[in-house]
């Protein structure tokens, strides 16, 4: 890890220090900054507005192949890492099923544009560093919601400096190369998500307390592979 990223998971913890003098307005026990994190959830909804029309304009002009095929190129490259973490929690078949996808897609997928892999057996996998730590027990921390990034915890906060730090995209020396390719993954993600927009915008009432309920029962089940242990009374 290099010593930016040591910078910024040194932050992240000292955000969870600082931030209980901020604490207001809170209505939910895992939520104590909940002004905070409310007024950032604005500023991503201010980000959003340009983000989302250029979403939108890529999703109908770009061929749902080419989506497909950019799709299925950085979630190779994730590939490496998810493997990683598969290993890191102890699971070796996830863990060498993943580098085996990663070697199939970035040759005979052709640097993964196809995603042969999926289409021999080898399954897909999402794991990330949080994932990693709340696999071994540490515990999540305070939510909260960062501009852009989105809805968080501490741990997960951690756990996303230390992934943006393994990601290769960001190791890229070509500055050009670099940040066109990450333009464009912050764009094909973001128009993955406008169906669910709809759902967002339909169903909820506050959609920040929705988005905030919705992370906590997606990590909740990522964190135990489906199939979580019953809530505490």
């Amino acid at each position: 890890m290099t010593s930016q990223s040591l910078k910024r998971v040194v932050f992240a913890f000292a955000v969870a220090v600082v931030l209980p003098g901020c604490a207001t307005n809170a209505s939910h026990p895992k939520d104590p900054f909940e002004g905070f994190n409310r007024a950032m959830f604005a500023v991503h909804e201010g980000v959003d507005t340009v983000l989302k029309p250029v979403a939108e304009g890529y999703d109908k002009v770009t061929p749902d192949p080419v989506k497909t095929g950019i799709g299925n190129f950085f979630g190779n490259l994730a590939d490496v890492w998810i493997a990683v973490n598969n290993l890191l929690q102890g699971k070796l078949t996830d863990g060498v099923s993943d580098v085996g996808r990663f070697l199939v897609n970035s040759t005979v997928g052709i640097l993964g544009l196809v995603d042969v892999a999926s289409e021999i057996g080898l399954d897909k996998h999402d794991e990330d560093f949080g994932q990693t730590l709340g696999y071994w027990g540490v515990g999540d921390g305070p939510y909260l919601f960062w501009p852009v990034i989105g809805p968080r915890n501490v741990r997960d906060t951690v756990g996303f400096v230390v992934d943006a730090s393994a990601d290769p995209v960001g190791h890229l020396e070509d500055v050009s190369a670099r940040n066109t390719l990450i333009g464009v993954r912050l764009i094909d993600f973001r128009a993955s998500l406008l169906p669910a927009d709809k759902v967002v915008e339909e169903a909820a009432f506050d959609k920040y307390n929705y988005l905030r309920n919705a992370y906590f029962q997606n990590r909740r089940s990522v964190i135990h592979d489906g199939n979580p242990p019953p809530l505490e009374d």
